[in-house]
């Protein structure tokens, strides 16, 4: 079935001590949904379970993210969660700490009509 993209959100989050990769993801997650409504599930009649919801993750070591634990943040769709490199880690080195910042988009795509 041939799907379209109806909505891209993006978003940023940070752990700021403890270097928690899926921490950071999650917010970055939470960040992007903030600022989305998708109010045309219900106008369009459209079923919120034939929805994909690709969620790209960028961090610096996305082998330390937890894609099914950020799953559950979403309350539409199918979702697949992807890790890739990107973000930022800083390190300081005063304190042996690592700051941990995410970047996410959100695509979510619908059935063609």
């Amino acid at each position: 079935m041939t799907t379209k993209r109806v909505i891209l959100e993006m978003g940023s989050g940070a752990d700021l001590h403890g270097g928690d990769y899926t921490k950071a993801a999650r917010r970055a997650v939470e960040d992007a949904l903030r600022h989305s409504s998708l109010s045309f599930i219900r106008t369009l009649g459209v079923d919120k379970d034939a929805l994909e919801v690709n969620v790209i993750i960028g961090v610096q070591q996305p082998d330390k993210v937890d894609g099914e634990a950020l799953k559950s943040a979403f309350p539409v769709g199918q979702v697949k969660v992807t890790s890739v490199l990107g973000g930022l880690d800083s390190y300081d080195e005063a304190i042996g700490d690592s700051a941990v910042i995410a970047a996410a988009a959100i695509e979510v795509r619908m059935p063609a009509r």
